[in-house]
C-alpha cells in the first residue's frame, strides 16, 4: 500500500524518463489524475489515459522527450503527509532560472506557480519539477 501517492507518481515519472520508457503506469486516484492533467498542460507529459474498469484502475502516462534527453530530469517533493507546506501567491518564487515549475494544490485546482501567481491564489506546495 502506498502512503503518499503523489511521491510515488512523480518518482515513477522521473525513473521512467531516465530509463527512456515511452510511458509509465501509476495507481489511479482522482487527485493523481488531476496532477497528471496539470503536468500535461505544462508540457511535462504527452498523454494521460485511464486503464481498467474494475477496482484496480491504473493511469497510463506518456512521457515527453527532446533530442537532447527527457523533459523530466528531476523532481522534489515539498509538502509531505507528515509536514504540509502552504504558500501565498505573493510568496511563490521561480527556481532554476525559470526552467522548473512548482505545482500547487489550490482551491481552483492543481496548477503551476506561474498560473497561481496570475490567478492570485495560493495553496499547498506539492512538488517541484525540472
Amino acid at each position: 500500500m502506498v502512503t503518499d501517492p503523489i511521491s510515488d507518481f512523480i518518482i515513477r515519472l522521473k525513473n521512467g524518463s531516465e530509463a527512456k520508457k515511452p510511458f509509465v503506469t501509476a495507481i489511479h486516484s482522482k487527485f493523481v489524475e488531476n496532477v497528471a492533467h496539470a503536468l500535461k498542460k505544462a508540457g511535462y507529459v504527452a498523454t494521460v489515459e485511464k486503464e481498467g474498469k474494475t477496482i484496480a484502475k491504473e493511469l497510463r502516462v506518456g512521457l515527453v522527450y527532446f533530442e537532447t534527453g527527457p523533459r523530466i530530469s528531476g523532481v522534489e517533493r515539498v509538502s509531505r503527509p507528515s509536514r504540509r507546506i502552504y504558500r501565498r501567491s505573493s510568496e511563490l518564487r521561480s527556481f532554476r532560472s525559470g526552467y522548473g515549475n512548482t505545482f500547487l494544490s489550490t482551491p481552483k485546482g492543481i496548477m503551476t506557480d506561474v498560473e497561481a501567481k496570475k490567478n492570485k491564489v495560493g495553496g499547498e506546495v506539492l512538488f517541484k519539477i525540472w
